[in-house]
């Protein structure tokens, strides 16, 4: 909830909230206390005039007072004059009313938050359902009673240490707590103590939500987080994590080995950097945004990969999405389930040289390739003769040997394809 909404809040319960700049005169004031602003304004004018006189006893930190025959709880802080502490602000609440006719205690009573007031003895003055329930019983039966008739010893020592922090501080204080269920089972509650006029008794109250849940939630989370550190820096596995614009922001070290890099050159880079431009790179992009913009949850796909000395190797990628706090995908996993061999960066090829290769595979004779492709028989010798060149193979086997090996046939495909074919009966 941001301030305009508590603002909105406060409008309808009995509350009056200001604040004020360094000479006390009013900026800005609101809440239900008042019907209009003109008796708002008096009351305030009436604060201010308790502050200003030196000797009054009220005028700073918590008090209560009345004003037209209404009492009310005020707390405005001292104003200190430090450089950038250009407003103070205060709030009051009217006291003394039934609950029935007053929103803010009927909002207490069945708020979600825990909530209570102790004496500085600790006996609960008051509490609402949300703090019996975190006891196992019900309100009626822990007001009046001492905080070490329902609570664990060790939490007791813990809770009043911490009502007296407050009582001498006078100010709110933030905590973060463990304490003993009822179930016998440790919970977790976040919220803050402050020091409060009951009854004219200077005491302390305290509101508290049970984060339990999210404590478990976030201790399975990083236990899986460190349990796949692990598994990244120790099994040997290649992969790495991905932020949603593409630069790698984890990697474990054997992806740093195969790649030829260290390590810390490979954190922040960004991951097309180590792709070759081959006609996979275009279709793991287009994987990539499905994945990103949450079409996909994970995706099977292939690429070309460039190592730190200019070496090539073709690699079978697994893509996994992350989700963070918020909605939205916060990074990819990749991992390699597969590498080919290194090699280095292959020729350039048109599209009828791969079909002859992967013919040429299956055990084609020149004739027979000629026929399939609806070429003549020289233009055929021609494109062999070529590639012999181009892949540096003398022989019809080794032409086929090293298609495999560059990675221009796929290895395992049947009949021979190209890795990046559109269909399976397609060479291309």
């Amino acid at each position: 909830m941001n301030e305009a909404e508590i603002k909105i809040l406060l409008a309808s319960l009995p509350v009056s909230w200001w604040e004020a700049d360094s000479g006390l005169s009013l900026v800005d004031s609101g809440g239900g206390a008042f019907g209009d602003e003109r008796t708002a304004r008096r009351f305030l004018e009436t604060l201010r005039a308790d502050r200003d006189s030196s000797s009054g006893t009220h005028g700073t930190g918590t008090y209560q007072t009345r004003f037209e025959g209404r009492t009310f709880d005020v707390n405005w802080p001292d104003f200190d004059g430090r450089p950038g502490r250009r407003h103070s602000r205060g709030m009051a609440i009217e006291v003394g009313a039934p609950s029935e006719h007053n929103p803010y205690a009927a909002l207490a009573e069945l708020a979600p938050a825990a909530a209570f007031v102790r004496d500085t003895t600790g006996h609960l003055l008051w509490a609402n359902h949300a703090y019996a329930h975190l006891y196992g019983t019900t309100r009626e039966a822990v007001i009046g009673r001492h905080l070490a008739d329902i609570a664990e010893p060790a939490d007791v020592t813990r809770f009043l240490d911490m009502d007296q922090q407050v009582l001498a501080e006078g100010r709110p204080v933030r905590h973060t707590l463990t304490y003993q269920r009822a179930d016998g089972c440790p919970g977790h509650a976040a919220g803050y103590r402050f020091p409060v006029r009951w009854n004219g008794a200077r005491c302390v109250s305290g509101i508290y939500v049970d984060v339990t849940d999210y404590a478990q939630v976030l201790e399975q989370r990083c236990r899986a987080e460190a349990d796949l550190r692990a598994l990244r820096d120790y099994s040997g596995l290649a992969c790495v994590r991905l932020t949603p614009d593409g630069r790698v922001s984890e990697a474990g070290a054997a992806v740093a080995e195969i790649l030829r890099v260290r390590l810390s050159d490979l954190i922040g880079r960004p991951a097309d950097t180590l792709l070759v431009d081959v006609p996979e790179r275009t279709i793991l992009h287009g994987v990539w945004e499905d994945l990103i913009s949450g079409r996909r949850r994970s995706a099977r796909t292939s690429a070309m990969l460039i190592d730190g000395e200019g070496m090539h190797r073709r690699a079978r990628l697994h893509l996994s999405t992350v989700g963070g706090t918020a909605p939205g995908v916060s990074g990819v996993w990749a991992v390699v389930t597969h590498f080919g061999l290194r090699h280095q960066a292959q020729p350039s090829l048109t599209a009828a040289q791969v079909r002859i290769l992967a013919l040429l595979a299956t055990g084609h004779s020149n004739a027979e390739i000629a026929e399939e492709l609806h070429l003549s028989r020289q233009t055929v010798d021609y494109h062999l003769r070529r590639l012999r060149v181009l892949l540096e193979a003398p022989t019809r086997p080794a032409l086929v040997a090293r298609a495999y090996v560059l990675g221009i046939l796929a290895p395992q495909a049947w009949p021979p394809r190209s890795p990046t074919a559109a269909h399976p009966s397609s060479p291309v």
